[in-house]
């Protein structure tokens, strides 16, 4: 049976069935523009919507903006700040009846990366980088996911977070052109060489589609490849996590 996956975001709330044995998915996904303000409970209710539009009844995964521990939101991006402490599981859980796994965005995409995508059977340390509005991240030593790094969030080179300097939205907001983009993102992951030394970087995001323009830019002494799932990655990653929990 298909598992339903929910990726939260700043701008819209999609949903898709996942076949989490292939990581492919099932139909045509809906999406539902994200209410503002983004307070717990309306969020809850388009939730609801997404869940209601499937007519599905199991195990979901979701993703969700912010460090979440146990279930627990520990921080607001792109969301309204009540979120903070707030149990999501349990009120998306109360809301819908669906069983939820709730998990960082950035770790939803990266956890499909690395069993459908560009970081499938790869062992060491993976670092899967996703550039957007913001830099999320996620970690894994040896196929083992160390949730919630939100590396973004580092200060780097006087850059309190390094996001602010070198997440993809900021190449179109400085007018910089793709070389001068990558240089930064180059710098960055130079950085997170020294810190973590990892055996390989998996970089998302929509800037994934463009790697030809930009991907040859990048100084690294790190194997730096392309994501493969595009925007679809935190879908698939929440539904295979829910699955592989029910």
């Amino acid at each position: 049976m298909p598992t339903l996956g929910i990726d939260i975001g700043g701008s819209g709330i999609k949903g898709n069935l996942v076949d989490t044995e292939s990581g492919g998915l099932v139909g045509d996904r809906h999406k539902i523009a994200t209410p503002h303000p983004a307070t717990p409970q309306a969020v809850a209710d388009v939730v609801a919507e997404v869940v209601d539009h499937f007519a599905y009844d199991g195990a979901v995964g979701c993703t969700f903006p912010a460090i979440v521990k146990r279930g627990v939101a520990l921080s607001a991006a792109n969301v309204d700040s009540s979120w903070i402490g707030t149990d999501v599981d349990a009120l998306f859980e109360q809301t819908t009846g669906c069983p939820f796994t709730v998990m960082n965005d950035a770790d939803a995409a990266a956890v499909a990366e690395m069993e459908f995508g560009a970081g499938k059977g790869r062992s060491g340390v993976v670092l899967v980088l996703t550039f957007g509005t913001g830099i999320g991240s996620g970690m894994f030593d040896e196929g083992n996911l160390i949730p919630n790094t939100e590396l973004g969030h580092l200060h780097f080179d006087g850059h309190a977070p390094v996001e602010t300097w070198a997440a993809a939205r900021v190449r179109k907001e400085e007018g910089l052109s793709w070389e001068q983009w990558a240089r930064r993102v180059g710098g960055f992951l130079r950085h997170l060489d020294r810190v973590f030394s990892p055996d390989l970087f998996v970089l998302g995001g929509g800037v994934s589609r463009k790697w030809e323009k930009w991907g040859h830019f990048l100084d690294t002494n790190v194997e730096t490849v392309a994501a493969q799932l595009e925007n679809e990655a935190g879908i698939v990653g929440a539904a295979l996590r829910a699955a592989r929990r029910s």
